[in-house]
């Protein structure tokens, strides 16, 4: 619950700069100088990137969220078995040992979204951030192309 809070505020906060950021790009062009027309162009482009990235995170966040409340209605979510130290921080032996079974695990089945969903969250346990992402992204896209 704090990670959906934690975004939304933290998308508020980037919808508000969007809109001051774009609000600056108007009055540029507004301005008339062939300048400031082309420098508020130049502003402008950085809400619509801006937008664009925002909009394709929270797709991920609630196809990624959504798999995961149907891997767990079908009991298939992976059980957390890592070991951990003292600090709290996942033990790297465990993380590594449950990252190697779960790339099996995709191996035998390469076009199941359950197997690369599993696969993703062995990556993001082993702190390997982007490839746990493109895990996520294939398991959404074979689950897209299942239904």
């Amino acid at each position: 619950m704090r990670a959906k809070i934690s975004y939304a505020i933290t998308a508020a906060v980037l919808v508000v700069y969007f809109v001051l950021v774009g609000s600056r790009g108007v009055l540029l062009i507004q301005a008339g100088t062939p300048l400031t027309v082309t420098f508020g162009a130049a502003v402008l482009i950085l809400p619509v990137i801006g937008v664009w990235f925002l909009w394709k995170n929270t797709e991920f966040v609630r196809d990624a969220n959504r798999l995961a409340a149907e891997l767990d209605a079908e009991g298939g979510l992976p059980v957390d078995e890592l070991k951990r130290l003292p600090s709290g921080r996942v033990d790297r032996d465990s993380a590594d040992e449950v990252f190697a079974r779960r790339k099996a695990e995709t191996e035998d089945a390469p076009d199941d979204w359950r197997s690369w969903f599993r696969l993703a969250v062995a990556y993001h346990d082993a702190r390997d951030t982007p490839r746990a992402r493109k895990a996520m992204q294939r398991a959404i896209t074979l689950h897209k192309t299942s239904s």
